[in-house]
Parts: structure tokens; sequence; C-alpha cells
């Protein structure tokens, strides 16, 4: 058996919960296992009903009235709950900042390991290999987790796509957990700025690189954008400059994207760039240096002056739109 963690707000779904759905049921494919989500929640939640119209065996709604607002204290003990009277053989994760607070301290308490921000996986004779980057990205490193059950492993974002998430019917149920003391309150969550976009959301995604040259020139990017309605991103040096806010940069210290499409214009392909990036749908690269790592991952590429492409492209899709 597989457990998901499903993860939300007021019964309101983090989209990245459907990315670790989708990477059970992968799992649970290969090696013959069916799995189940796991929603902690203080009473009857609303989610419960969408996340069951997924491939899943059941969901279970983890009930305890300190679980109405996100404490580490009261989701460790309502998984540890879980987790003893389901026995699964894996607990799946997304990594997101709720997962790495709360999960190291279930697996502690457990005696077990937990495997973080897995890009990718094999199966071999029912063992899992485990791929994860390690030194800003520049080596991937494969772990076999052995040893007894459960294994906890969390899944970087944009590792599958919470789209394949397969649809079903799955029964939901409800478990009373105990919680013990919480030994912290929680305030508002921090919001840098009022106008912060969250880009992992994004199905259209437009970033610009040093070949942009100047601030003055992100508005041929902006008309790109604008043409096909997509969400203009940057590289790190284009938001260090402080020509776009932080909250638009893409990579190993920004945000973690993978949309149906993503077009790099005037971007290298740094590492800590493609990181942030390379799960994308497809991936179109507009670059004067014909030996631009970008285009190693790129699906389409351009060979030339973003200046000069960019106008043409914007012309053609307002042409085939009509």
């Amino acid at each position: 058996m597989i457990l998901v963690f499903i993860e939300h707000k007021n019964c309101v779904l983090n989209r990245s919960s459907l990315e670790a759905i989708a990477a059970a049921q992968a799992i649970g494919k290969d090696l013959g296992m069916r799995a189940s989500a796991v929603i902690p929640y203080s009473g009857d939640c609303a989610l419960a009903q969408e996340i069951a119209g997924h491939d899943l065996d059941k969901v279970i709604v983890a009930k305890n009235e300190k679980l109405g607002t996100y404490t580490p204290d009261a989701y460790a003990d309502a998984w540890e709950q879980v987790i003893k009277a389901t026995s699964p053989q894996y607990v799946i994760m997304s990594h997101t900042y709720q997962v790495r607070d709360f999960a190291p301290k279930v697996a502690t308490r457990l005696g077990r390991e937990l495997v973080g921000d897995v890009i990718r996986y094999t199966s071999e004779g029912g063992r899992l290999t485990l791929t994860r980057r390690i030194f800003l990205g520049k080596l991937d490193a494969d772990v076999v987790v052995s040893g007894d059950a459960p294994h906890f492993i969390t899944f970087q974002a944009g590792a599958f796509r919470g789209d394949s998430a397969e649809k079903g019917s799955a029964t939901v149920e409800a478990m009373d957990v105990e919680v013990g003391e919480v030994r912290m309150t929680a305030d508002e969550p921090f919001q840098e700025a009022k106008a912060s976009v969250d880009l992992t959301k994004s199905e259209i995604i437009v970033a610009i690189g040093r070949g942009i040259k100047s601030q003055e020139n992100i508005a041929v990017a902006q008309q790109l954008a604008e043409a096909l309605g997509a969400d203009i991103a940057a590289s790190r040096p284009i938001c260090d400059s402080e020509w776009l806010p932080i909250d638009r940069q893409i990579g190993s210290s920004g945000q973690t994207v993978a949309p149906k499409l993503y077009i790099a214009l005037g971007i290298s392909g740094a590492i800590q760039h493609i990181v942030g990036m390379k799960n994308a749908g497809t991936i179109v690269a507009i670059n004067k240096d014909a030996e631009a790592p970008i285009f190693d991952i790129a699906d389409y590429g351009i060979v030339g002056d973003l200046f000069e492409a960019v106008p043409v492209l914007v012309e053609e899709i307002k042409k085939a739109k009509g």
C-alpha cells in the first residue's frame, strides 16, 4: 500500500498534491500496489470528494479539531497514527515547505529515513532507485531505499505532471486521530508582496535572460506573453538586477515550474536555471549562441536574434488567432 499526503489550506487543494498522486500511481503500477490519499483536517472536507475522483483505493480524512490549521506537532501526531493503522510500504509527498517541516519529524519517530526532493525513479525487481540532485543540481545521486517499511519519499515540484494523475473512483472514510500538545500557534502565511505570482500554476511561461540586454527590452517579451496568454519569468541575473521582482525567478534559488509551454528568450541554460524548468511539456529556446546549453533540452530551437524572431512570432500568433 502507498499513502499520499494531500496538502491544502481550509480544504483548498495545493495543486502540487496532484503531482504526488501521479507519482504514487506510477510507483503503484510498477510495484503492484494501490495508493490511498490522506487529508488531515478538523472536520468534514469537501476536498475529499475531489480527490476521490482519482484512481485511488480510498481517501482517508484524518480528523481532529487541532488539524484545522497546520502545525507540525498536530500533523506529525496525525500522520504517525494513520501510518501505524494502515502499514503502508511507501509514503509519497510533494517537496513543499509544509512537508519539509513535518515529514522528517514523522520519519524520525518511526525510525525511518526520508529521501527528499526526488526528481525521478526507476524500478527493478520490486526495488526503487530514487534520483535526486545534489550540489545545486550539478550532479545526480541515485539512492536505493531498503530496510523496513514505510519508506518516505518527497518528489520535487514538476517531477510528475499533476494533470497526468489518472481519474477513477475511490471511497472516502473518516479516521479519528488523537493529537497531543500543540506547542505553537500559526500566524498568517508570510507574503512578500501583494502582487506575488505563483508560476507553478502557469500553463505557458515566457522567460527572459541576459540576452534581453536591458530592462526596457522586456517589453518585447511581454508582447509575446500577451499574445500567448502567458506569464513572464526570468533567470536569476534579471532578478538580481531588479529588472523583474524576485517572485519571477526560475531556477534552483527561485521557483520550479512545469508549464505546458516554456519559451526561453536569451537564456543560455545554466544548470541552476535548467533544474527549475526542465520538466516543462514543450521547451522553445531562442538564442544567438548555437552552443548554448539550453538547446540540449529544448524541443524546438531558434538560433538567432530574439529581437528579430519574437516580433515575427507575435505577428504569426495574432494571425493564427484571427
